[in-house]
């Protein structure tokens, strides 16, 4: 029985979730040192990287729901070499999701300890960040997607209240703040510009969007209208998180010179800033908005990449089940929340292998141009019908993206030498 779309006042879905699950506490760290740098100059790359990002997402919906095959379907149509059942591009799909699920697991579990651990000093960081991978199991396993889709949607409006709310608190200059929109290149800025862009909730997970398009009960091209809804409401909060963060590393740090840590701990050095200058109750507000960041990336990761490695293990056992519609009862979709979990908790006690690093960087950095170039061949073949397929606007972002995330991955694997 085909679903009824919701009227465009009852869109809100499988949207905030992707868009959300792509906003993680190190692009909040990148998106604040662009702002402690360069001011609100470079406010139009943040609009650009949302704008991108919606072609990319609409371009995952409108293929899953016009063409009825997932995203690994369409991979697995594509042109190239063969092993089997496999092709180039299911091959790449399992190994990236082997190694980089095992390296992001030890990332996601830290990223949701650390502002715990700075609010509840009781236990240290190494077991907040094994409860945080042991709640977010629980939450994915035992619940179906009704219950992920309202703890996502509670975790953005955590995240809403805090990170706008601070930009707020700032007191920004509104006027200046305007003219970042005109597109300007100060010296230095062009790679912070390009990850800027690039990192405005763009992951993995923006593939999984058709399989919580499925879950959700939205099914056919009836509901394109109501994804692209769906789709621009949430890229648009996702883009206003990223310049309210942008405004509040231009506005705090900016003129003070202040320098944060990288990576996620950097957002502790904000803290720690802010209950200087507000006080505590603001820098706590603050650090429940970082948990809040941090812990909807886990979830999201937990619950759409396992649904994707499920559709991943139909294929490769060559049966025609339907892992999204069995969703966390399906067993490989267990087996692969159990392997995000579990043994990443090793790497929170040891220095994580190089190799294994090196391994993680070029995967997790090819798979953005990955999904944009696949998209370009999808939209514009036989395997989406002929009023589906992608126009020049669609098609022009979609080049626009591929190229643009292509010179990061190069940058990306450049940087490991």
């Amino acid at each position: 029985m085909t679903a009824t779309p919701p009227s465009a006042g009852r869109f809100i879905g499988p949207g905030i979730v992707v868009a959300a699950t792509g906003v993680g506490a190190g692009d909040l760290v990148a998106t604040l040192v662009a702002g402690a740098r360069y001011g609100e100059a470079l406010l139009w790359a943040a609009v650009i990287g949302t704008v991108l990002k919606i072609a990319l997402a609409e371009g995952v919906g409108r293929y899953t729901l016009t063409s009825g095959m997932t995203m690994f379907e369409g991979w697995s149509a594509l042109p190239g070499p063969r092993l089997g059942r496999l092709n180039w591009a299911g091959g790449y799909f399992g190994a990236y999701a082997v190694i980089w699920g095992f390296v992001y697991g030890a990332a996601a579990m830290t990223a949701s300890a650390l502002p715990l651990t700075a609010l509840f000093p009781a236990l240290d960081l190494k077991t907040w960040g094994m409860l945080m991978g042991l709640t977010g199991l629980g939450l994915v396993t035992i619940g179906g997607y009704g219950l992920f889709e309202k703890i996502m949607a509670t975790l953005v409006g955590i995240m809403f209240v805090t990170v706008v709310g601070l930009a707020v608190v700032v007191s920004p200059d509104v006027p200046r703040l305007l003219t970042g929109l005109w597109p300007t290149l100060p010296g230095g800025s062009g790679f912070y510009v390009l990850g800027l862009i690039g990192g405005v909730g763009g992951t993995i997970t923006m593939a999984a969007y058709g399989y919580w398009l499925a879950v959700k009960g939205w099914r056919g091209p009836e509901f394109v209208r109501v994804m692209r809804i769906d789709n621009r409401v949430a890229y648009a909060m996702t883009g206003l998180f990223v310049v309210a963060m942008l405004v509040v590393g231009a506005e705090l740090l900016h003129a003070s010179g202040t320098a944060l840590q990288s990576g996620d701990r950097g957002l502790l050095d904000l803290g720690g800033v802010l209950e200087d200058r507000f006080g505590r109750p603001v820098a706590v507000a603050f650090l429940v908005g970082f948990w809040a960041t941090a812990f909807s990336s886990l979830i999201g990761v937990w619950q759409g990449v396992s649904l994707m490695f499920a559709d991943f293990v139909a294929h490769l056992a060559g049966h025609s089940d339907d892992a999204t519609l069995k969703g966390a009862r399906s067993l490989p979709f267990r087996a692969y929340a159990l392997w995000l979990t579990f043994p990443p908790m090793a790497l929170l006690f040891i220095d994580r292998p190089f190799a294994l690093i090196v391994a993680y960087g070029v995967l997790g950095s090819l798979f953005m141009p990955f999904l944009a170039g696949t998209l370009l061949w999808l939209l514009n073949s036989t395997r989406t019908p002929a009023e589906w397929r992608s126009g020049w606007i669609s098609n022009g972002l979609l080049v626009v993206s591929a190229i643009l995330f292509a010179v990061l991955a190069a940058r990306e694997i450049g940087g490991l030498n």
